[in-house]
């Protein structure tokens, strides 16, 4: 592979410029009010149950377009089964609602939005696609274990029982061995210096739509006075 696949000019890893570059919108996302609140054990269940079900609706865009995209050459070798979190999230979501809960699970304007770009992204543009793959599962893996200890407490979910099944992967024995191996193949990933920033702006991007919608579950879960 030629270098201009591996690095960029300055010697930089993709991993790193990607993480460096998204901070800013990362810890913006991070840092909303709902998810402050949730974590601070001042929502009840009913908005950890929003917050899953919106996930659901995020999921299955990222998930159903991954069997198409399985031979992409950009994309295909993040396509790896044992990150899927849709059928984790079902799970949990009969167990916070009930059998039957899809009837009723509707999408905010921003989970649409949010999804909509992520299907869109898997049909014409893998790489952007790539994007919402890292912010996603990497996120997962890493602060979303914060979320699962968290909720474990607040709520009295079994650890790693159903409730927090999401945050669970149970095929990946080493998490850090894990996220060691996927940004080996963000630093390989077959694009160009050019086609790399723009992959960087939909990462961006990504966050921007996680903040969004934090923002409208703020809105549904305002803190009494």
């Amino acid at each position: 592979m030629d270098a201009t696949a591996t690095a960029t000019p300055t010697g930089t890893p993709f991993s790193t410029l990607i993480r460096v570059a998204s901070h800013e919108q990362h810890t913006e996302a991070e840092s909303s009010p709902f998810m402050g609140h949730l974590l601070g054990g001042r929502l009840g269940v009913e908005a950890y149950a929003r917050y899953t079900e919106q996930l659901w609706f995020v999921y299955r865009a990222l998930e159903g377009a991954a069997e198409a995209l399985r031979n992409d050459p950009v994309a295909g070798p993040f396509i790896q089964s044992e990150l899927f979190r849709t059928a984790e999230l079902e799970r949990d979501l009969t167990h916070l609602r009930g059998e039957g809960w899809q009837a009723s699970a509707t999408p905010l304007p921003a989970t649409a939005a949010y999804a909509e770009r992520v299907e869109e992204c898997a049909r014409v543009w893998p790489a952007g696609y790539i994007a919402h793959h890292y912010t996603r599962y990497l996120g997962d893996l890493s602060g979303g274990q914060i979320i699962r200890d968290r909720a474990e407490k607040t709520w009295g979910f079994e650890r790693k029982g159903d409730g927090v099944r999401f945050y669970v992967f149970e095929g990946i024995g080493n998490p850090a061995a894990f996220k060691r191996t996927y940004r080996e193949l963000l630093d390989a990933v077959r694009a160009d210096d050019l086609e790399k920033q723009r992959i960087i702006d939909e990462c961006k991007r990504a966050f921007d739509f996680n903040g969004a919608v934090f923002r409208e579950l703020n809105g549904e879960f305002p803190l009494s006075a």
